[in-house]
């Protein structure tokens, strides 16, 4: 009876995901490759429909399972699904994580200042790097192929991979800080990415919520890697499958995950590629995954393949090439540029000890055992600094939001 019970309510959910957002998907196909003409019906999808499916199917399925009690009050169940911070774009929270803190939190004026600042490099992440990235790639990605060069793919896939980290880590940081101002602690979504040193390392620091969702609730019931390892690569391939398809309705989403599936596939078969020297197997991972991001922007297929192409033999210099790579390059986009590159790796090490430092309580070791080496009058300066910084940034992301239209969530449409 609850095995029957839970494949109702899976089929539920899935079927909910699957009419809003993949129905225009599935018929444009099937008109496509059998020559039909299928009126496609233009549904409206719900914004944040795949984080929230996820977080419904996750409660459920733990039940089931044992892992968590069943919540008797509706409203409780209510809040876990709805709650508005990461309801919208993530980061995915399972039940289990915050399910003493929905029956029981403290909101401390510590919290909530930690929580807002927080919340502020969030903001700053977005306003101030990513939507100064997206601008730039979407005047590449939309421009002709007339008008596109080595130089011109390499700025946009770059500016590209910047846009979709600081857009989806900065909402991620907000939501975080939102949740803390409530009393609620999420775990991190991302933990410096763009840092691997392999494919596999990249996947345990990107979206570190979906990845651990897929492994918990698809890889690990499909057999994992203890059936074989014809089986093992079968599983993960799927799973990539379903990632890239999760992201969005689109052909080139689904390729995006079969790329890195083969990626993962290819470490496991030539261990070579996870023990290359430090600053090689960086560039390895930069490379690839700029790459895939361009699949992952490309509005098609067939546009994605181009503009690969182009990343790599467009050595034309034609006026039209040169001209639009150097309309990007404006004071402006060269200094966030090289912001996003300072702050997305190398300087983790020290905001991470500062981070740790300043939100230090006594159940943090720690953060404890830092302030211990650290005199109060030091400490105290730095709070001091980092509040006036943070004023500092939401003044700026204010001026720049009120005098500026350009300002997509990207990670919105998932």
């Amino acid at each position: 009876m609850k095995k029957a019970a839970l494949a109702v309510v899976v089929i539920l959910n899935l079927g909910m995901l699957g009419v809003f957002k993949y129905t225009g998907f599935i018929l444009n196909t099937l008109n496509e490759i059998g020559g039909l003409n299928i009126p496609v019906p233009n549904i409206v999808l719900p914004i944040g429909i795949s984080f929230f499916t996820f977080q419904a199917l996750s409660y459920v399925i733990d039940v089931y399972r044992g892992n968590v009690g069943v919540q008797k009050n509706y409203f409780k169940v209510l809040l876990y699904i709805s709650f508005f911070p990461q309801l919208i774009a993530g980061p995915i929270v399972k039940y289990r994580d915050i399910e003493l803190e929905i029956n029981d939190r403290t909101v401390t004026a510590e919290e909530s200042a930690a929580g807002l600042q927080r919340f502020i490099f969030g903001l700053a992440k977005k306003v101030l790097i990513a939507n100064t990235m997206g601008l730039t790639a979407d005047r590449i990605f939309g421009a002709g192929n007339e008008s596109l060069n080595i130089l011109a793919a390499w700025i946009g896939a770059f500016a590209y991979m910047l846009q979709i980290y600081y857009d989806f880590s900065g909402y991620s940081d907000m939501a975080i800080g939102l949740g803390r101002m409530f009393g609620f602690h999420f775990k991190e979504n991302f933990l410096h990415p763009y840092g691997a040193t392999s494919i596999q390392d990249f996947w345990r620091k990107w979206h570190v919520s979906l990845s651990g969702w897929f492994k918990e609730y698809l890889y690990i019931p499909l057999g994992g890697n203890r059936k074989g390892r014809l089986r093992t690569c079968l599983n993960k391939i799927i799973v990539f499958f379903c990632t890239g398809l999760w992201h969005g309705a689109n052909w080139t989403f689904v390729l995006w995950g079969l790329f890195h599936g083969m990626f993962l596939l290819l470490e496991d078969f030539i261990p070579i590629l996870r023990r290359l020297p430090k600053a090689l197997s960086h560039i390895y991972v930069i490379v690839v995954v700029t790459v895939g991001f361009v699949l992952f922007r490309a509005d098609t297929i067939s546009q994605g393949g181009y503009f690969i192409g182009q990343m790599f033999t467009g050595i034309s210099m034609s006026e039209a090439g040169l001209s639009l790579a150097v309309q990007q390059l404006t004071p402006w986009f060269i200094t966030m540029f090289i912001a996003g590159i300072v702050f997305m790796a190398p300087i983790q090490k020290y905001t991470d000890r500062l981070f740790v430092l300043l939100e230090a309580s006594p159940d943090n070791s720690d953060a404890m055992d830092l302030q211990k080496k650290i005199s109060g009058k030091t400490i105290k300066l730095i709070r001091f600094i980092m509040n006036i910084v943070c004023v500092f940034l939401l003044i700026w992301c204010m001026v720049r939001l009120s005098s500026g239209t350009y300002n997509p969530f990207i990670y919105f449409r998932f």
